[in-house]
């Protein structure tokens, strides 16, 4: 069974290029430039949530991970936070985050971030 992979970026290139690079390694990908998978996580049951920080809409992407982990219902889902941001390590943590991705990202990097996580 494929690994569900839920995908929200600020940016539409680098969500497509994801999301293209994603499907081919395998996941099945719901792919977003808001956070409206997010609000069906329930229906969508992934296995792991890439966001990025600065998402459109009225939160960033820090605080609906941090949301996501404080939620038992939600918890055991792995959550990646991407940004440019040089502070990402740190806001990750705050945020509870399983891992981050630092933006501009080599693919294969990515890829194996998402992977590990997945498991």
């Amino acid at each position: 069974m494929k690994k569900k992979v839920v995908l929200v970026q600020d940016n539409k290139d680098i969500l497509e290029i994801m999301d293209q690079v994603l499907d081919d390694e395998g996941f099945e990908v719901t792919s977003s430039l808001t956070t409206e998978p997010i609000e069906k996580i329930d229906e969508i049951e992934p296995d792991v949530v890439v966001i990025d920080d600065h998402i459109k809409g009225t939160k960033k992407g820090s605080k609906i991970i941090k949301e996501l982990k404080s939620n038992p219902e939600t918890e055991d889902i792995s959550a990646i936070l991407t940004s440019t941001s040089n502070e990402l390590p740190q806001i990750a943590e705050e945020s509870k985050a399983d891992d981050f991705i630092q933006k501009p990202f080599d693919i294969e990097h990515m890829v194996d971030v998402v992977k590990k996580n997945a498991e």
